[in-house]
C-alpha cells in the first residue's frame, strides 16, 4: 500500500514532529512533495504564534503555495503524523491536492477516515484520496510523549 517514496516522505514529517516536541508544541509535522521531491516542510506552531491555526498542515500548505508561487496545489502529496482536523482536512481539499498520507489516527477529530472523510466526500470538488497509518506507532508514540510531559507538570 504505501511505497518508497511515502517512507521517505513520511520521515522528513516525522522529523518535524520532533522540531514541534522540542518547541513546547503537539508534536504534528507535515511535508508536502511532487513524487520523490520534498517541496515544503512544516510543524505545529500554535503555541509559539499564539495562532489557533498554526496546524503543521496549514503551514505547509502556505509554504508549499508560496514556493509554488500559486495556491492550486494540485498534483502533489501531503505526509502528515496526524490524521487531519475538520479545519486541516477542509484546507486540503481546498488546495486541490492529489493525495494525502498519515500516519496516526485521530479518533476525536480526524477527517481523513476517523470521524469523517471530508478529502473524499463526492459532495465537493477535488477528491483527494487519504491513506493512513505509515509509522502509525512511531507518530502516536511522540504524541504520547507530549500529553505525558503536560501530565507531569500538571498542565
Amino acid at each position: 500500500m504505501f511505497t518508497e517514496t511515502d517512507e521517505k516522505m513520511m520521515r522528513f514529517a516525522l522529523e518535524e514532529a520532533r522540531i514541534a516536541l522540542h518547541e513546547g508544541e503537539i508534536p504534528v509535522g507535515a511535508v508536502i512533495a511532487n513524487g520523490d521531491i520534498l517541496l515544503a516542510r512544516a510543524h505545529n506552531t500554535r503555541e509559539r504564534d499564539k495562532d489557533p491555526i498554526g496546524h503543521a498542515e496549514i503551514n505547509v500548505i502556505r509554504e508549499a503555495a508560496k514556493k509554488m508561487g500559486r495556491w492550486r496545489l494540485n498534483n502533489l502529496t501531503m505526509y502528515v503524523t496526524l490524521e487531519p482536523c475538520p479545519m486541516c482536512a477542509g484546507a486540503i481539499q481546498m488546495s486541490g491536492m492529489k493525495r494525502l498520507v498519515y500516519g496516526a489516527r485521530d479518533e476525536r477529530y480526524g477527517c481523513a477516515g476517523s470521524v469523517y472523510r471530508i478529502t473524499e466526500d463526492p459532495a465537493f470538488q477535488n477528491y483527494c484520496p487519504a491513506d493512513g497509518g505509515l509509522y502509525e506507532d512511531e507518530a502516536a508514540q511522540l504524541l504520547s510523549e507530549f500529553f505525558k510531559s503536560l501530565r507531569l507538570r500538571g498542565e
